[in-house]
């Protein structure tokens, strides 16, 4: 194997390494980060039987949104970390604006990233799509208990 194929394979696997490694940290830092929230708004549903739907949950859900950005805004400056660990980004302000656009998924964040670490990124932007829905999917099921259990 050639000099350049060899170091493109060593790269590709150490992406690849990196991004697995993502996608577990990731997955459970987001679903210890859920469990979090949902004893710190005392989430279970015996408990939001008990509720009514008024504005003190309004406001609660307010800030279970806050929280669930707040969680979010770990993930990407976990990522954005990484890219200044590695070397990939010169400033934590660059950093983290690679990282936001790839998580949200807002187009093409790698103009400008190295290439040679450029499969984070996309792998980064599947990760943030998963857990932003995961997010979505927690409040839906949040609301949906305590509307369930108000209409019974």
């Amino acid at each position: 194997m050639d000099p350049q194929t060899q170091q493109q394979a060593v790269t590709l696997g150490t992406q690849l390494g990196a991004a697995g490694l993502s996608v577990l940290l990731m997955t459970m830092v987001h679903g210890l980060g859920l469990l979090l929230v949902m004893r710190l708004f005392n989430l279970a549903p015996e408990n939001l039987a008990e509720r009514e739907v008024n504005s003190r949950s309004m406001l609660r859900l307010g800030a279970l949104g806050v929280a669930l950005f707040a969680l979010h805004l770990i993930e990407i400056g976990m990522f954005a970390v990484f890219y200044r660990v590695i070397g990939a980004l010169e400033t934590a302000e660059e950093a983290l604006y690679f990282s936001a656009s790839a998580y949200a998924t807002l187009g093409r964040p790698d103009e400008g990233f190295p290439h040679e670490w450029r499969l984070m990124i996309a792998v980064e932007a599947v990760i943030g799509f998963v857990l932003i829905s995961w997010s979505a999917a927690f409040i839906v099921s949040a609301i949906n208990s305590l509307r369930q259990e108000k209409s019974e």
